[in-house]
Order: C-alpha cells, then structure tokens, then sequence
C-alpha cells in the first residue's frame, strides 16, 4: 500500500515532525501540506499550497482529491484564548475541513492530534478538554474509511527541525527520566508521526489512540 497523504499543520513542531518522517518513510508515496505560510524546504514527495483561511477551502478543493490519508496537526492552544475563539479554532475549522475532505475521500484514513485529558463526554470542567471531546466525537460520526484519535501527552522534539518550541530546551534534560518513570506520558515525535504512517498501513482496533498505544503503533 502507498500512502498519499495530506497534512495541516505544518508550521507547527508535531506537524513538522509528522512531515519529517512522511518524507522518510518508503511507503509514503505523496505529500501535500496545507500551509499559510510557506514551509520554506523542497521535496520530491512533496507538494505545498498556500491558503490563508481554512473556513473556506473551495479554492482548492480541485487539488485535494485522491488522498488516503490526512494527518491533521494543525491546533491552538486555549491559554489566554477567549472561549468562543478558541472553540472557532479548534471545532469549527476542524469540522470544516474534516466534511471537505470526506466528501472529496470517502477511502481516506483521517488522523487528529487531540492531546492527553480530552474529554468525551463533553461535561467535564475543562474548556480545552470539552472542545477537544466534542471534535473527536463529532470527526467520528463523518464518513471516512477510519478515523484515528491521537493523545499525546508530553512530546519529545526531533532535534534539528525548526518549529520546536523554545521552551522545549528547558525540558530536554529530562527526557530520559520522564521515559523511564512516566512513560504512559511520554512519546518522540518520531513515534508519533511513525504511529500515524502505521496506522495508515495496519489499522488499529482501536480509535482512541492514548500515549501507550501510540508508542505501539510506532514499533508496529
């Protein structure tokens, strides 16, 4: 099976890492990142387009047909958000690329990143955590192949890519204690992008993907 994939996200560290092992692996055939600014890097398996508003995608929904898979990266966080911007930016946009593409893909594997915490059944005293449980629960009902909801929790970078959060340097140190103590807390982005590839390619018997089964997948 050759994976064509879509990407949003990818000015962002996990969707700059997800594109990194995209890029990598041989049995990812295609790459088209969504994208408001430009990535500013060249690859044979890559193709990028520029769009600033992803609440209307009708510009470009010629070039989004026959792809198998999207690894939806793209995200905001709710600090210092106001409530009702937050849930614009964080259900609304989703859903409405979600419904594009699953009119445009109907066999399309479609992955979120969602985070560790989210709440599914909506009633919880989070605000992230609620919004976030209403999207996966909501991507859920769209008809794709499959969808896949991935919840990492504490992300170690690649090192070398550009998108890493600053403040990840003041966490570095401690990832080899965290992976050995903690590690139902604790993925590589490497597993985390290896982890979508794979579930992709092998399926999962499960769509809620916490940070133990994505390190699985990632061995896969």
């Amino acid at each position: 099976m050759k994976i064509r994939a879509i990407i949003t996200g990818a000015t962002g560290m996990v969707g700059e890492g997800v594109l990194h092992e995209c890029l990598a692996h041989p049995h990812v055939e295609h790459v088209l990142v969504i994208n408001r600014k430009p990535l500013g890097i060249a690859h044979p398996k890559l193709k990028e387009i520029i769009h600033t508003n992803f609440f209307d995608i009708s510009a470009i929904e010629a070039q989004l047909h026959n792809y198998n898979a999207c690894f939806f990266c793209l995200g905001v966080s709710s600090v210092g958000m106001a409530a009702d911007e937050y849930y614009r930016l964080t259900y609304d946009l989703t859903m409405h690329v979600a419904q594009t593409l699953a009119r445009l893909n109907p066999n399309m594997v479609f992955c979120y990143v969602s985070g560790a915490g989210t709440d599914s059944t909506e009633l919880g005293r989070s605000r992230w955590a609620r919004v976030k449980g209403k999207t996966e629960n909501h991507l859920q009902q769209l008809p794709f192949k499959q969808t896949y909801l991935f919840r990492p929790a504490y992300i170690h970078p690649i090192r070398g890519l550009k998108n890493t959060k600053p403040y990840f340097a003041a966490f570095m140190w401690l990832y080899p204690i965290l992976r050995r103590f903690l590690p139902q807390y604790v993925s590589t982005l490497q597993e985390v992008g290896r982890a979508m590839v794979n579930v992709v390619l092998k399926d999962y018997n499960k769509p809620v993907l916490e940070v133990k089964d994505i390190n699985a997948l990632a061995k896969a």
